[in-house]
Parts: structure tokens; C-alpha cells; sequence
């Protein structure tokens, strides 16, 4: 079979990815890895990556013959790692403590084809504006942030809380669009139409 033919994989259930990927114009399907987002790593940077590959190898051993894309998303403020806020309280708490203030995000990306892994992480800093603890409030009443790390989504109402961000915007909506088209070519995916060299 073709290498342009092979099917490609997104292991993951976000909407927000299944989106960026589908503006890529490369046709896939889902299969949700189901693999657990915990680890005893805390270097954000290394827990990007390798929650990334997690993903993508557990999907990978069950379509072997497929082009599999896995991402994961971490952010970390201080060099400690905010998770998935648990309930209201943890997100309005998450977001009291990235107001006025700069954090990262980190987005690892791995790509497996025919065995063969290639991946990388992407980080962008992101300041809020300050806020008041109405708003604060407000914003975790939404619940928009609840399945989240860090606690909110950039590219609903919590772009609302952002004063400004230094680097790849898609990074914060979780697929940072520059690293993921460079691993697909890589793989030999056509991504609007061209693939690697």
C-alpha cells in the first residue's frame, strides 16, 4: 500500500484536536488510547512528551499498519504542574493563582509510523490579565476549564483572562499546529496536499 494511503490515527477524544487536524485537510479517524494520564514525572517538559507517547504507542500496538498521532497537554506555573481542576473550587483556585502572572504550556506531540516514533514538545507562555474574584468566580462557574489542564480553554471564554501570549497560540488549544504538520510530513502524510521531503 502506498504511503499517502495509509490511514492516519488521532489518539485522542478532544474536540479542539479532531478540529485543527480536520483544517489540515488530512483525513483520520479517533481512537481514544484510553491510556491513563498519570505519571511520576514532573519535569513538564519530559511529562509532555511522554504522556504523548503513552498515548500513541497503546493506540499504535492495536493498528500497527497506521499513521498515529497522540498529543498531550501540561501546564506549569513556578515549575509546578496544574493538572485538571477536580471540581469549581480547584478551577477558581487554578485560576487565582495564574492571574496577573506568566505560566507555560507545553504540548508534546509523537507521531508513530511503521514502528518508527517521532515527536516534540512546544511551549508557550501565556500571561493573564489580572482579575477580580468575580470574574475568577464567574469563569469557573462556566465549567469551561473542568477537563482542562491548568484549568481553562484560551480558545472559548477563558480567552477573556489572557493579557498576552508569546508563542504558538494552536500550542494552547492543545496541537501545536507547526510541530504536528512537520511530524505528518515527516510520516509521509499529505497535509494540504504536500508531503515530506
Amino acid at each position: 500500500m502506498a504511503t499517502e494511503a495509509r490511514e492516519v490515527i488521532l489518539a485522542s477524544g478532544s474536540p479542539r484536536r479532531r478540529e485543527l487536524l480536520t483544517n489540515l485537510a488530512v483525513p483520520f479517524r479517533v481512537v481514544v488510547s484510553g491510556e491513563a494520564e498519570d505519571s511520576p514525572e514532573r519535569d513538564p517538559v519530559r511529562l509532555a512528551g511522554e504522556l504523548a507517547t503513552l498515548k500513541a504507542q497503546a493506540v499504535a500496538r492495536a493498528h500497527p499498519d497506521a499513521v498515529v498521532i497522540a498529543a498531550d497537554t501540561v501546564v506549569a506555573i513556578d515549575g509546578e504542574l496544574l493538572g485538571k481542576p477536580q471540581d469549581e473550587a480547584e478551577n477558581c483556585a487554578f485560576v487565582r493563582r495564574l492571574a496577573g502572572r506568566t505560566h507555560q504550556v507545553y504540548t508534546g506531540v509523537t507521531v508513530i509510523s511503521a514502528g518508527e516514533a517521532a515527536g516534540g514538545v512546544e511551549r508557550t507562555d501565556v500571561t493573564f490579565r489580572d482579575l477580580s474574584d468575580t470574574e475568577m468566580a464567574h469563569y469557573a462557574h462556566t465549567g469551561e476549564g473542568l477537563d482542562k489542564a491548568g484549568g481553562y480553554g484560551i480558545q472559548g471564554v477563558g480567552m477573556a483572562l489572557v493579557a498576552r501570549i508569546e508563542g504558538d497560540y494552536s500550542n494552547v488549544v492543545g496541537f501545536p499546529l507547526a510541530l504536528v504538520i512537520r511530524l505528518l510530513r515527516g510520516a509521509g502524510v499529505a497535509v494540504w496536499g504536500e508531503t515530506g521531503l
